[in-house]
């Protein structure tokens, strides 16, 4: 067969090979997530500061979401909030007071709100200015590195709820009993199990704002 037939076979195989490449690619796990390389020690995600050591026993995070966490403990945390009288009692009894009200992006209102915005919202009520953004939430009071040691009215902190550029994407209060009041896509502002296992395998920590 003459090569100027021969072309058209040759040009269809290169399209075969260059498909099946790009499939294997899109099988391909991403080096960051490799088992063994994401950042995690034999008793979880493991970050050390000159302050604490801090174990993440449930989340598995891949190296570049490791990073993400050591870039935002190393831009600031344990910044404190005005001194009032407020109780850790007092922001419980209002948040409470909450329950039922419906989830909507951004909200802060009594009509609906956001997980940040339930504790923009209750805390405000207190006197206590904090961040719309449960991110930032998360720098203020005093880190708490391991769940047993939560107390009603810290803050409660998770990964990846939703899709963000952000790593800590929602935000709640712990009210004891291994339970915290939090705003719920889906309920709006409910309780919820700490160790129900889709909020098991997302809490990073919790902050103490009461000290």
């Amino acid at each position: 067969m003459p090569l100027k037939e021969l072309q058209p076979i040759f040009i269809f195989l290169a399209v075969v090979l260059l498909l099946l490449s790009a499939s294997c690619s899109r099988r391909t796990v991403p080096a960051d997530a490799v088992h063994g390389k994401s950042g995690r020690s034999a008793g979880g995600v493991l970050i050390k500061t000159s302050e604490f050591t801090l174990i993440i026993p449930d989340v598995s995070l891949s190296q570049s979401e490791t990073k993400q966490l050591e870039q935002f403990i190393n831009a600031g945390i344990g910044l404190s909030v005005a001194s009032n009288k407020a109780t850790p009692e007092d922001i419980i009894r209002t948040a409470r007071g909450y329950l039922g009200v419906p989830h909507c992006m951004g909200g802060t209102t009594a009509k609906c709100m956001d997980c940040s915005g339930l504790i923009f919202r209750i805390f405000a009520r207190h006197g206590i200015t904090l961040p719309h953004n449960s991110e930032e939430q998360a720098r203020y009071g005093r880190i708490i590195t391991e769940k047993k040691m939560l107390m009603p009215g810290d803050l409660v902190f998770f990964v990846r709820t939703y899709s963000s550029s952000r790593l800590i994407t929602h935000s709640g209060i712990f009210i004891g009993e291994d339970r915290f009041i939090h705003t719920s896509s889906g309920k709006g502002v409910t309780i919820t199990p700490l160790n129900d296992p889709y909020w098991k395998e997302r809490y990073l920590f919790g902050t103490r704002i009461f000290e």
